[in-house]
């Protein structure tokens, strides 16, 4: 499979030692575009890339790519996923997929209508511990399930796209969206009601967000994320026989259950490149197999993920100007 790397911001570069990490697995960083030639080339060359670009049309119709990654910011998905979409390009889009749900429904019916395959790149979607969890809640291990706390926050507000709103900064977009598929993948989507607050930047993004999320089976997520603090970055499933605790929802380092305060079982993550490298071999599998979506991150809840935060958006008042 190889893949095209369309902004060569951070998050491409983990992605570039990741993908440069697995080419006897058949994934090849094969092409990267910025708006730079220069940059393009000296990342390319970082990373052994054989082509580089300095306009993200000359990477979209390169018809030898199997995958175009989508790595700019939140604000600039759409348009680019759309411009590679235009020329038959399979996609693998950054988090959060979209600035809006409206957006993410226009890109997905494109996709289904070409038959190609797009997805989002929320890599805890993809790893080993979600599905570790998932076995463990099944399991009922702490018996009836009933509240889960989660957090997510690092110092980062100096970074200008964390706070602009034409980059579609805030924490939500960038942080919060870990919280809330944390949330999703334990819990399922039968939402009853969602409440909410949030601090504003001065710039009128939020800076941080409080959610509390209440389900028709009885079950409430309570969720945080922030952009000018580093928290602990847990979770915690609490139930009647018990809790578990997973580190770091954003990388998860390892799981463990207690029960009766005593530590019972602990799960820990196999070695792993970076951890990126779940989504890469997921969107590998589907592609090979004639998929247009992973089933790890299915176009409904992406869809869903996309709604609720339309939905907070609205109550804090919060909206971007190029939507």
């Amino acid at each position: 499979m190889n893949i095209g790397i369309l902004g060569p911001g951070w998050i491409a570069e983990r992605s570039a030692q990741t993908l440069a990490a697995m080419t006897d697995e058949g994934i090849f960083p094969a092409a990267v575009a910025s708006r730079s030639l220069e940059k393009a080339k000296e990342f390319a060359g970082r990373y052994n890339i054989p082509k580089a670009y300095g306009s993200y049309e000359e990477l979209a119709a390169n018809d030898e790519l199997d995958l175009i990654y989508i790595a700019t910011p939140h604000s600039h998905h759409y348009e680019h996923a759309k411009l590679c979409l235009s020329k038959g390009r399979n996609l693998l889009i950054e988090k959060a997929f979209t600035v809006n749900a409206r957006q993410a429904r226009e890109l997905i019916e494109i996709a289904r209508e070409k038959k190609l395959l797009i997805a989002e790149a929320i890599w805890t979607r993809y790893m080993p511990a979600r599905f570790a969890l998932d076995k463990m809640l099944e399991s009922e291990v702490i018996g009836e399930v009933y509240e889960l706390t989660a957090n997510l926050g690092y110092n980062n507000i100096h970074m200008e796209r964390m706070y602009t709103p034409e980059l579609a900064g805030g924490a939500l977009l960038d942080l919060g969206v870990y919280p809330i598929n944390f949330a999703l993948a334990a819990f399922g989507t039968d939402i009853e009601s969602i409440g909410s607050r949030a601090d504003l930047y001065h710039t009128g993004t939020d800076l941080r967000n409080y959610i509390t999320i209440n389900f028709k089976d009885g079950k409430k997520a309570e969720l945080y994320a922030c952009l000018d603090e580093f928290t602990d970055k847990k979770g915690i499933i609490k139930g009647s026989d018990g809790y578990i605790e997973f580190e770091n929802i954003n990388n998860c380092e390892w799981i463990r259950v207690f029960i009766d305060g005593a530590k019972t079982v602990q799960f820990d993550v196999p070695k792993q490149i970076t951890g990126l490298e779940y989504q890469f071999r997921s969107c590998k599998k589907a592609l090979d197999e004639g998929q247009i979506e992973c089933p790890e991150m299915p176009h409904s809840e992406i869809i869903r993920v996309m709604e609720i935060m339309d939905g907070l958006r609205e109550e804090w008042g919060v909206k971007y100007p190029n939507e």
